[in-house]
């Protein structure tokens, strides 16, 4: 009896659907995520039930569990990108390697200034481009040279350690 009712029903089911996702591909997954949920709980019917208005309350309980679903994973992906524009947090620095301190000063003076203030003490860039009394153009090119010979020394003086991102750094334990 079940399945006859909801085969019957299922254009309306679908409609309904796609009227509160506004997307006829996701309305087909959603009611058929219900279908599957009406039919496992097909032994807790009762005799009299209306059958149609029982579909349709696990159908919008399956959209609602949609909403939330999305709701959480909006929050989520929020949240990280927060912490990604927050910069690493104080565990992370204290795991980038030591070396990167001790190399700075044989860089050349402007790019090891350069490093210092945009990548080390995450300042912006225009404020950095107006200290140094450059143009952001000439900073932005600086800042590309001062990164590219931080990492050839890094290279050359960490070997295997900087090939692995200058985690859990071993280099000043080195002889």
């Amino acid at each position: 009896m079940l399945r006859k009712v909801l085969t019957e029903n299922l254009s309306a089911f679908h409609a309904f659907a796609q009227s509160r996702l506004g997307d006829t591909e996701l309305a087909a997954d959603i009611v058929q995520d219900a279908l599957l949920k009406a039919l496992r709980a097909e032994a807790k019917l009762e005799d009299g039930d209306n059958l149609v208005a029982w579909f349709y309350r696990i159908l919008r309980n399956t959209i609602t569990d949609l909403h939330r679903k999305k709701s959480s994973q909006a929050r989520a992906l929020e949240q990280f990108g927060h912490e990604l524009d927050d910069g690493p947090d104080e565990a992370t620095r204290q795991v980038i390697c030591g070396c990167l301190h001790r190399l700075l000063p044989t860089l050349k003076p402007e790019y090891a200034e350069v490093v210092r203030q945009v990548d080390l003490e995450e300042q912006a860039s225009a404020a950095v481009a107006a200290s140094l009394n450059v143009t952001p153009g000439n900073l932005k090119v600086r800042l590309h040279r001062a990164r590219q010979q931080l990492k050839e020394r890094l290279v050359e003086t960490c070997q295997l350690c900087a090939a692995h991102g200058c985690l859990d750094c071993q280099c000043e334990t080195q002889p």
